[in-house]
């Protein structure tokens, strides 16, 4: 057991002791919904004597220990400093029906709001996405850590234009090396070294299946334990990278009946067997129709449209051999060049040009800045969201929280999300 790991545990134990009941209602005014899944539900608030607005996750006792809960609690209070992770604000408690938690609250949804089916988003924007979610995945493993849930729905934005996400729910959180049964899914998301665990009583297949002669079948299928590795949290950084480029999944499942990933196991054992030292960022041949015929024998079908960088980057994080998959601070080298063809990166530019109504994120070079203000109305008795791009007072306000969102640089200061009481 790693040091943070100990100090997670006397955490709990000692959370545990000091933890209160309280009535949510009088301390918080609950605006909106912002998620909703199995664990409970997420919603924006606003603290009633502070002015803050923030996020209340709410989980139901029933269905929730508390060790797990405060576990959660405990890592986004104490492990989430790193500026691209969702940290809890300190408030914790419960009452009769539920245990809650405060946590920072991203204003602009989650990644998969901003995918478009079949067409993904801007590369440049999925670079800035995959360079945060690197750092943040590797401040985790080095406290010895691993996610285990890295997904679209668990990317915050804090921006419209992804210039600033937070990975959140630590739910899955194990340290590594923690002993776990094995889980099979039927999801791109589900590493390959799962399918030994495939049809036994812990697999989702198994969960989701109640007949009978497939319960007696699952008798025999004793339960799988391995070891929690960072190298899960790596194959799902390639998936969700993949999925933020085209819009869809690079296969069904993973698993060896699935054709799509028969292709590109295929793919990737032909490229390791005769893998010759190459410069990843060298000029193409002048010859366009000698390099298009090398790289579609280079590659499987789903990865055609990418470039030999890109088919690089995806190698090394979706390598079938957890123990020799990339880490998340090696994926940082292959930032910064072209991952998608041209003709196919035009294609996608004028397919989300007309898709723009539906959900595109916003370019890069759009500075205007955005005000969104939480507004409560003496007259109606209740809170309303109001956007500008100013920051006059709108009429029969009493109080309006604005959030600011501005361009930062690189250094992530905390400023790019303010909130001011006016």
């Amino acid at each position: 057991m790693t040091a943070a790991a100990k100090l997670l545990e006397e955490m709990c134990h000692l959370t545990a002791q000091s933890i209160t009941t309280m009535d949510t209602a009088e301390h918080f005014q609950l605006l909106k919904p912002l998620g909703e899944g199995s664990y409970g539900k997420v919603m924006l608030a606003v603290h009633r004597k502070r002015g803050t607005a923030m996020a209340l996750k709410f989980f139901p006792r029933e269905s929730t220990s508390l060790f797990s809960f405060l576990r959660e609690y405990s890592i986004s209070l104490s492990f989430c400093t790193h500026p691209s992770l969702t940290r809890a604000l300190g408030i914790v408690y419960f009452t009769p029906s539920h245990y809650v938690f405060a946590q920072q609250a991203s204003l602009f949804g989650d990644l998969y709001d901003v995918i478009l089916p079949e067409l993904g988003m801007e590369e440049d924007c999925c670079q800035r996405v995959v360079s945060q979610l690197c750092g943040a995945l590797s401040h985790l493993h080095s406290l010895g850590f691993v996610h285990r849930d890295l997904k679209p729905e668990n990317v915050f934005l804090c921006d419209s234009a992804c210039r600033w996400v937070k990975l959140g729910d630590f739910g899955m959180v194990k340290a590594r090396g923690t002993r776990v049964p094995e889980v099979w899914y039927s999801s791109p998301y589900c590493t390959p070294e799962a399918e030994v665990a495939r049809g036994n009583e812990d697999s989702w297949e198994s969960m989701n299946d109640g007949n009978d002669s497939s319960m007696e079948k699952n008798e025999n299928r004793k339960r799988v334990w391995v070891s929690v590795e960072p190298s899960t949290d790596s194959w799902a950084l390639g998936v969700l990278t993949y999925a933020m480029l085209t819009g869809s999944h690079p296969w069904e499942e993973t698993a060896n009946d699935c054709r799509s990933y028969q292709k590109y196991r295929e793919w990737f054992e032909q490229a390791k067997d005769s893998r010759e030292e190459v410069d990843l960022w060298a000029e193409p041949q002048t010859d366009p129709d000698k390099q298009e015929q090398k790289d579609c024998l280079a590659s499987a079908p789903q990865f055609a449209c990418f470039t030999r960088l890109a088919c690089s980057y995806f190698q090394s994080l979706l390598d079938p051999r957890p123990q020799l998959r990339g880490r998340p601070e090696e994926a940082l080298r292959f930032l910064g060049g072209d991952w998608m063809k041209a003709k196919e990166k035009m294609r996608l530019e004028e397919e989300r040009k007309r898709s723009s109504e539906k959900g595109a994120v916003r370019p890069m070079n759009e500075e205007k800045e955005t005000v969104l203000s939480l507004t409560w109305s003496q007259q109606k008795g209740q809170w309303g969201w109001r956007e500008s791009g100013s920051g006059a007072r709108p009429q029969n306000a009493e109080l309006m929280l604005a959030v600011r969102v501005r361009h930062v640089s690189a250094c992530w200061e905390d400023a790019l999300q303010e909130v001011t009481q006016i």
